[in-house]
């Protein structure tokens, strides 16, 4: 199929959902598809080589830029992108932004719309009630069950099997496969021969970094490291630490996703500290429906894993792949690890369980399961 993909997502940029689009299309093209992606504004001037660096992706993806002017609020974006995919002959529409959405579904093209919050702002839920009444709606795609049944009980959405299907982020298995021990990996990074509890991702708020900072300041003897965030953010948390005397939390910045394996396999313990409340990369509050993609990243690292125990957490994480804990409460974090530190064995079986379960949650499995079934065909009822 030819299938035509349109998202707001700034590329390139550090944004979670920029990786997750570029993700969604080398996994399409994996399958065998002919892929296409429509960004808004100009080209950015960078070649493949870097996207696919800073990404994690091979590529290369066909992407278009085309016009949009802020005051129009992407409607001029979605309107010529539709225009441009119905003469490139596109099948399928996968779409993130809710205004692509309502447009193709109301002229009949075979939309899959994929959905990471409730609809927002003023016009959100009107946008999305004309996807969910067009007559070329064919799938809606949230990325948790929690989503899911937030969405059910405020919109009435189609009841025809296989509308609706959960789509949580996946992972690239093949750049976690064969990685050595931690030990092993701090060797080759440079890093010390010490415990080393990591975290991977922004530092927005409700992602628990005051948590993380509270049990390292507990921690002396241990290394916590920090990767990712942008620039001021992580300057932020570099004075807090050093105000609290946490030399042992370090705050390295940025790293490509193409690089994060060898940089997450060093790490003896990854943590996922995040709070009930947490703010999206749009600003909103994601914690009730957050799907991370470190989750899934972490599993397929193979290392035991410390997260929040929160209800959305729970529809991936058990008690055999995880060690769940209130996201609030330092000191059960600071116990948990000192348990795993002193015990080895139990660190082992965490990390193949995870692995394990990680195969579950492939970008290519994800994007099969999302076209399984999709009638390309026009609907007319």
């Amino acid at each position: 199929m030819r299938i035509a993909v349109f998202s707001t997502a700034r590329v390139p940029s550090r944004t979670a959902n920029s990786i997750q689009v570029l993700k969604a299309c080398q996994a399409l093209q994996d399958l065998g598809h002919g892929v296409r992606l429509w960004l808004p504004g100009p080209a950015p001037g960078v070649d493949w080589k870097e996207l696919a660096s800073r990404y994690g992706v091979r590529g290369p993806i066909a992407i278009t830029w085309c016009v949009a002017w802020r005051t129009l609020r992407r409607y001029d974006y979605a309107l010529v992108s539709l225009l441009q995919a119905r003469r490139w002959k596109a099948d399928v529409y996968y779409v993130w932004p809710m205004q692509s959405a309502a447009l193709a579904a109301r002229l009949g093209c075979p939309t899959i719309l994929e959905l990471h919050e409730r609809p927002q702002g003023r016009f959100g839920p009107g946008l999305f009630r004309a996807f969910l009444t067009g007559r070329g709606a064919r799938r809606l795609l949230p990325i948790t069950a929690a989503l899911r049944d937030q969405v059910a009980g405020e919109y009435r959405l189609p009841e025809r099997p296989g509308f609706v299907q959960i789509a949580p982020m996946g992972v690239d298995l093949e750049r976690y496969r064969d990685l050595p021990e931690p030990s092993e990996s701090r060797s080759r990074l440079g890093w010390p021969e010490t415990f080393t509890v990591g975290y991977t991702g922004h530092l927005y708020a409700g992602r628990g970094i005051d948590v993380l900072l509270s049990v390292a300041v507990r921690r002396p003897g241990d290394r916590f490291v920090v990767l990712g965030g942008e620039p001021a953010a992580v300057e932020s948390w570099r004075r807090e630490a050093a105000g609290a005397s946490a030399a042992n939390l370090e705050f390295l910045g940025f790293v490509p996703n193409a690089e994060l394996p060898r940089y997450q396999s060093a790490c003896d313990v990854l943590v996922m500290p995040s709070q009930r409340s947490i703010s999206g990369s749009s600003g909103g509050d994601i914690g009730q429906v957050a799907s991370p993609m470190k989750l899934f990243e972490y599993l397929a690292c193979g290392r035991a894993i410390l997260a929040s125990d929160l209800p959305v957490f729970r529809e991936v994480l058990t008690e055999r792949n995880a060690v769940l804990l209130p996201p609030d409460d330092p000191g059960a974090w600071d116990h948990a690890l000192s348990e795993l530190k002193a015990n080895p064995e139990r660190r082992n079986v965490l990390g193949e369980q995870a692995r394990r379960d990680a195969a579950r949650y492939t970008w290519e499995e994800r994007a099969r399961r999302s076209l399984e079934g999709i009638d390309v065909g026009r609907r007319d009822d």
